[in-house]
């Protein structure tokens, strides 16, 4: 009797330990799901194309080729925010309930992403913004579920001071009337502060604007008094670039200078007509030097037939952080992540990124360029004046 109860004994753990084994083999083989909810339609499509490329480009890199973190594959799902604030919420939340993901990217709207901040904090799930910058997100929007690979407004604002806050310059700013240009402009506005320049005139736009004739004539009236050197810094993103246009109208006739920050290579083609400008830039493919990018850059050419853009950048350094982050945490674990991901220094195509564990803003280089114009390329090449590393900005905290 004891041996048949033995055997029993040891029928049954046998059999709980295949019971276990089995499990941990299901557990292991299940999916990473990441949510990519993006803008794939609106006025930011073009960097919303760019962004996804970047991500899968970046998982692809960081995984070498396999896709899979520790035998789990990853996968991606795309949402389209339509750079609508209440799609995006709606599709974030789809994301983190219905699709179940372990952590979301995106989007490519500054006001998208201050609406889908509080969705991460609902589904207590991670959101990595790329790339959109405006301070308020990691700052008085902030929330622990939040983290950034893109710049923010601080950094663009910064590099910026540092490449036009020339002794005695007089700026003026034109950005447009929301979240990212309203908030580009107050941290340049502190930037500047802290420069031998001054800020004498801030022109809002709505997004949609076409004809800048009235914006342009009152910034000339600003600044045509002024003594030394005068620029007139816009910030603008999507459609509807207003440089071009601007340039059109002769500011030079007043001593205006245009500048402005780096963007993607179709709007690098309205740089080219303006020779010697200066500014700062989060990314130019030829800056950069180290092994990430170089990859990126042989890839992107061999796949696409052009070299990677500003915004492929981004959504590569959202998928190489994803993936460090997922294999440092040892799990998909919100809190582990966390944990993991707070002062975590990770590689990207810009080279050394270190999320701040105060706010989760990933800090990273900038680039002081000045246009150089070469007849055989077709936009403005932004050349490296100076790299502005992390310890050479003093990025403020702004989620106390």
């Amino acid at each position: 009797m004891h041996k048949l109860l033995r055997a029993a004994a040891v029928s049954l753990a046998a059999s709980a330990f295949a019971l276990s084994v089995s499990s941990n083999i299901s557990s292991a083989a299940e999916p990473i799901k990441i949510a990519h909810v993006y803008g794939k339609t609106g006025p930011f499509e073009a960097y919303a194309k760019q962004s996804h490329v970047g991500l899968m480009m970046g998982l692809e890199y960081a995984t070498g080729g396999t896709m899979e973190i520790d035998g789990r594959k990853i996968e991606v799902i795309e949402k389209d925010s339509q750079l609508k604030p209440d799609i995006g919420r709606a599709m974030l939340a789809e994301a983190y309930g219905d699709d179940e993901v372990d952590l979301a990217i995106g989007p490519v709207s500054s006001g998208v992403a201050l609406a889908m901040l509080s969705i991460a904090e609902e589904y207590e799930k991670l959101l990595i913004v790329e790339p959109a910058v405006a301070d308020s997100i990691t700052g008085a929007n902030f929330n622990r579920y939040i983290f950034r690979t893109s710049r923010n407004s601080s950094q663009d604002a910064i590099a910026n001071a540092v490449a036009l806050g020339q002794d005695g310059a007089s700026i003026a700013t034109l950005a447009q009337d929301y979240a990212f240009g309203r908030d580009g402009v107050a941290a340049f506005r502190n930037a500047i502060e802290k420069t031998n320049a001054k800020l004498v005139f801030e022109e809002y736009a709505p997004t949609d604007t076409k004809d800048f004739t009235a914006s342009a004539q009152r910034i000339f009236e600003a600044l045509k008094g002024q003594e030394g050197r005068k620029f007139l810094f816009v910030i603008w993103a999507g459609g509807g670039n207003p440089l071009a246009k601007i340039n059109a109208m002769n500011p030079e006739r007043h001593g205006i200078e245009i500048a402005t920050g780096g963007n993607i290579l179709a709007a690098l083609k309205a740089y080219k007509a303006m020779p010697d400008m200066e500014g700062a830039t989060y990314y130019y493919y030829e800056i950069p030097q180290n092994p990430v990018n170089d990859w990126l850059v042989k890839e992107h050419e061999a796949r696409y037939s052009s070299p990677p853009d500003f915004f492929t950048a981004g959504g590569m350094a959202a998928g190489i952080a994803a993936v460090e982050a997922i294999r440092k945490a040892g799990s998909t674990d919100t809190e582990e992540l966390i944990t993991a991901m707070e002062g975590m220094e990770f590689e990207g195509p810009k080279g050394l990124m270190k999320f701040r564990a105060e706010d989760h803003q990933a800090l990273q280089s900038m680039y002081h360029f000045k246009i150089r114009v070469d007849p055989e390329v077709e936009w403005g090449i932004p050349e490296l004046v100076r790299e502005l590393k992390i310890e050479d900005m003093d990025i403020p905290v702004q989620n106390q």
